[in-house]
């Protein structure tokens, strides 16, 4: 992709990847989770893909660990539509005992958690994603650090500041990376419409 802005997330999965077997990337839908992940993986199974999801939950249900052939790390986006990956992961780790083998995406909790039976410590590590900070979607230049603020250091901003117009944009906007490129109104439109749709 070209347009891609790295984000933070970008290296801790890669410190992730050299821990462990397999990385879990979860947080809010649309947040770029698959995105960034897909920037590590060497190849991909989606698992909603319309033309393929049938085939690939039976395969789940049968033979999962075909779907973890493939270059690694692989990537298995919307994990949760077949949460029995989860302990065939854990199971292939165990046997291969390499790192860096997997990467799992998802925005929601598998529906049916009873087919998981192993907690994956040892094997996994997780990540949480959130919308992009404003350092991360090129909108300042990080000479503030929350971080910093919270532990008593107190830094005036350098010449990125915004005026309260600007700033009160962004917040409403949001850190979605999908509305960054967008005209200011169609960007708040489509905030709005997430929320409306996130809570229908």
């Amino acid at each position: 992709m070209n347009d891609y802005k790295n984000r933070i997330a970008d290296y801790l999965l890669e410190e992730q990847l050299e821990a462990v077997g397999a990385v879990l990337i979860q947080g809010p839908k649309w947040c770029g989770k698959t995105t960034t992940a897909a920037q590590c993986a060497n190849s991909v199974v989606y698992m909603d893909d319309p033309a393929r999801k049938d085939i690939y939950l039976k395969m789940a249900e049968t033979a999962p660990l075909i779907l973890f052939e493939g270059a690694k790390p692989r990537l298995i986006d919307e994990w949760q539509l077949a949460p029995q990956l989860w302990d065939a992961a854990r199971f292939d780790i165990s046997q291969k005992g390499e790192n860096g083998l997997y990467i799992f995406t998802g925005s929601s909790v598998p529906a049916d958690e009873s087919k998981i039976t192993h907690s994956g410590v040892g094997r996994f590590g997780k990540i949480t994603m959130r919308p992009m900070s404003l350092w991360e979607s090129g909108e300042s230049n990080g000479s503030v650090s929350l971080a910093s603020m919270f532990d008593g250091e107190m830094k005036a901003a350098t010449a990125d500041a915004k005026t309260i117009e600007e700033l009160s944009f962004l917040i409403c906007r949001g850190g979605w990376p999908g509305s960054l490129t967008l005209k200011p109104k169609a960007a708040l439109l489509q905030a709005r419409n997430y929320v409306d749709i996130v809570a229908d």
